[in-house]
């Protein structure tokens, strides 16, 4: 089986950087460290901002969406009206957006679209369901704004990979309009753990341990059940939601539940894309620029979503080129 052992030397320095910018946050959850939660986080995102820094050509800034503070991405040449709503990873526990200045930009330069990515509160001091809620209120507060559903997608990471769904879910209960697409990548879908990878992929996964994952599920349900369907997509009603693409990679713990999630949607009718890439771990993505891999899948997410927004340009009747 691949391992992180045979990634090329380059990439394999980041992946140790990453694990080793983890620590702090791995000492916190597991209740031997002394360090606050902002610090830890702070340090954390400090050094993946390190490891995967911006790319040229694109500006960042800061904008409340609602009452959530957002990190806008803004690349030049973008193209007017084309926004990505970027949901960061981290257990809904220790992200933060400072880490994904070099994702986002990537992939706002790539999708000639300006991004926003929202900078929600979490657990422990903010549990269940408030890291959800708020990343709602800022997708609900870019429509209010005058963006055009069409020209909106959405993509996210680990438990962001499983917030765009859940996003959906929620707009679409809600009775507002949905996005023209969404992309998830490695998503934390299922806080049971309880597909068969959990335990033959426990321990090849370089990042995510299952023991790991279930301390950052209790400290964010905070004695909600794990099967919540807005905490676990997997148990969810998924009928009419947009076009959605699933990338995991085969290392994970969480591939099974991956697979089951594209399962759930392409079973009520959802159009789905689902892309398992050997040897890869827990959103490789962010070692786009360093590891062919990423490149790659980043160039696959960029063209589902670039589909989708040209589909949604001509549905409105303002025809771009392809």
């Amino acid at each position: 089986m691949p391992s992180a052992n045979a990634l090329p030397q380059n990439a394999q320095s980041a992946l140790d950087g990453w694990i080793a910018a983890a620590a702090p946050v791995v000492e916190k959850i597991c209740g031997t460290s002394e360090a606050g939660w902002a610090q830890v986080r702070a340090s954390y995102m400090s050094g993946l901002n390190h490891l995967f820094p911006a790319p040229e050509g694109v500006t960042f800034g800061a904008m409340a969406l609602d009452s959530v503070s957002a990190m806008t991405v803004v690349p030049e040449g973008k193209t007017q009206g084309r926004v990505l709503l970027y949901i960061h990873g981290g257990g809904y526990v220790h992200g933060g957006v400072e880490g994904y200045r070099g994702l986002t930009g990537r992939l706002a330069s790539a999708l000639n679209a300006e991004v926003y990515a929202p900078d929600y509160r979490q657990a422990p001091e903010f549990p269940f369901p408030t890291p959800i809620d708020d990343v709602f209120a800022a997708y609900r507060a870019l429509l209010s704004s005058g963006v055009d559903p069409h020209n909106l997608v959405l993509a996210g990471d680990s438990a962001g990979g499983a917030m765009v769904v859940t996003i959906m879910r929620k707009a679409r209960d809600a009775g507002i309009a949905l996005p023209a697409a969404g992309v998830a990548f490695s998503p934390w879908a299922n806080l049971t753990h309880s597909g068969l990878s959990a335990t033959v992929r426990d321990g090849i996964d370089p990042l995510c341990s299952v023991d790991f994952l279930n301390k950052l599920a209790r400290m964010f349900l905070a004695g909600e059940l794990p099967t919540h369907p807005d905490a676990s997509p997997v148990f969810a009603d998924v009928h009419d939601l947009a076009p959605i693409l699933v990338q995991i990679g085969e290392n994970e713990v969480m591939l099974s539940d991956a697979i089951r999630l594209a399962a759930n949607l392409g079973e009520a009718r959802v159009r789905t894309s689902l892309e398992v890439w050997p040897g890869m771990f827990h959103v490789w993505h962010l070692l786009a620029g360093i590891l062919p891999d990423a490149d790659q899948a980043l160039r696959n997410a960029v063209r589902f979503l670039d589909d989708a927004l040209h589909a949604g340009a001509q549905r409105d009747g303002r025809r771009t080129s392809i």
